[in-house]
């Protein structure tokens, strides 16, 4: 009889995730091209309407920023939280608490500052270089995104950003560059971050403007397309330079139940874990999966494809999956249902479930589900590579954060992965968003922090960058110590 798994392998992968454009900052330093997020303004919170994502910029607005039409406006992840000028203490800290990895993304910008330039800038390679190099220090392993929601904002305004196929050259250059750059320094990669936004938000996930176009779901798939058949060439060539690299895709999974049992209500689930998991169903089986004919054809979609495509994409298929999970959805087929918040998307509110301070509805369990979900349909490693409670955080008069509501959802989540491992499934890994204070992706806010590490920095950006421990810092480096296995 085969022998049941009962706890995390040795040799996972604990850390936790961060992304270039929401830490870095010195966004004009060192030959620094812009890119979309440095457009991105902060909109205060008595400004946005409920559930309202500060995302998507149109190019009249980019003209008015390039301008300097926006005297009073802020512009938060062009700061970050200076993690370019604090890496060392940054790092040090992560290695205290034991971290194995830890997930970060190259700015394409650092690198090729127009994204189409024919010769990299070395000033941006020496900085990733000496990140490296601090990590391997300390025998934590990089995990490198490749494209995190930053694209060169060049590439945007001549190209329309991933909706041009030149764009895949562009992309297959640089990637290419920095996998040889990096060969004995990096051995984990990730294409494109949560790949799937390029549908909900296509200016966040792929640089395109779709205030013009005639038929945004198309312009959005055709770019998806293009960063389909750019991170097949990128994971051939990662496999040609760095032998025993890893490359791995990046999904947003959003899994959704039923609402009822109502037929419909089962159907339109069904059909939106579908749309989320064709992402996944190209990059891990090579090839388009026949549930989208029908959505293509009702939508009147027409993906341009070139001769050669369709045996990149199943030739040069991913080597794990990794994704974000925060949340589950609900779905119903009455229009009237009650809404809540989510990560880019919402959904119908599930009475089971408690929500976090930005109307995440907080669901462990879902995790194992997605887990097991994930394993059966590819049956492939999986990672989680975003997870994480954003949380208003109060400073004591001493100087601690006191944060037990982030422990406790960290531990259910784990408790569940623990319980997907003993199910059967194969998870090399887990790397928490972010375990260090950090700019939202979403609404640019720095009040709604993650981190393990407190950042003295505000919404307005005042603060004296100084980093503390919150209390789920000894509790996180005491579960990495135990495997696992102390969750008190």
């Amino acid at each position: 009889m085969a022998k049941m798994k009962t706890g995390f392998p040795e040799g996972f992968l604990w850390g936790g995730a961060t992304a270039a454009n929401q830490i870095e900052g010195a966004y004009n330093e060192d030959d620094k091209g812009l890119t979309t997020a440095d457009m991105v303004r902060f909109i205060p919170k008595s400004e946005r309407k409920t559930g309202e994502h500060a995302l998507d910029v149109t190019k009249k607005q980019i003209e008015e920023i390039l301008a300097g039409n926006t005297q009073d406006a802020r512009f938060p992840k062009r700061e970050g939280i200076d993690f370019y000028h604090h890496y060392k203490e940054d790092i040090a800290l992560f290695a205290e608490m034991g971290f194995k990895t830890f997930r970060l993304s190259i700015a394409w910008s650092r690198i090729f500052p127009n994204g189409d330039d024919k010769t990299p800038n070395e000033a941006g390679l020496a900085f990733y270089d000496r990140v490296f190099d601090e990590c391997l220090k300390y025998g934590i392993e990089p995990l490198v995104t490749l494209s995190h929601y930053e694209t060169p904002l060049n590439l945007t305004l001549n190209y329309n950003g991933w909706s041009d196929r030149r764009v895949i050259d562009f992309f297959t250059t640089y990637a290419e560059t920095v996998f040889r750059r990096y060969k004995d320094k990096v051995k984990y990669w990730l294409t494109f971050n949560e790949i799937n936004i390029i549908a909900i938000s296509p200016y966040t996930g792929g640089g395109v403007l779709v205030e013009d176009a005639k038929n945004r779901l198309e312009v959005c798939y055709q770019a998806a397309h293009h960063q389909f058949v750019a991170s097949a060439l990128a994971t051939k060539l990662a496999h040609e330079i760095i032998p025993d690299a890893k490359v791995g895709c990046m999904l947003a999974r959003m899994a959704t139940y039923p609402a009822t049992n109502n037929p419909d209500d089962v159907l339109k689930a069904q059909h939106l874990n579908q749309m989320n998991l064709f992402f996944t169903d190209v990059q891990a089986r090579g090839e388009y999966p026949s549930y989208m004919e029908r959505y293509f054809a009702e939508n009147n979609i027409s993906i341009q494809k070139e001769v050669g495509d369709d045996e990149i994409l199943k030739a040069h298929t991913v080597d794990f999956i990794s994704f974000s999970y925060y949340m589950s959805l609900s779905a119903s087929a009455n229009p009237d249902g009650k809404q809540t918040g989510g990560n880019f998307m919402g959904g119908v509110k599930n009475e089971y479930l408690e929500t976090s301070d930005w109307g995440w509805q907080i669901d462990p369990k879902g995790l194992r589900y997605t887990l097991n979900d994930f394993y059966s349909r590819y049956e492939l490693p999986l990672f989680i590579v975003e997870n994480g409670l954003g949380a208003y955080d109060t400073v004591t008069a001493d100087g601690k954060i006191h944060d037990d509501y982030r422990i406790d959802y960290l531990r259910k989540h784990i408790e569940q992965m623990k319980e997907a491992i003993k199910d059967g499934v194969d998870l090399i890994g887990y790397t928490s968003w972010g375990p260090i204070d950090l700019i939202s992706a979403s609404t640019s806010e720095m009040s709604k922090r993650y981190g393990f590490i407190y950042v003295d920095k505000d919404d307005d950006g005042n603060g004296t960058l100084n980093r503390s421990k919150k209390d789920s810092f000894d509790w996180y480096k005491k579960v990495i110590a135990t495997n696992g296995e102390d969750l008190s």
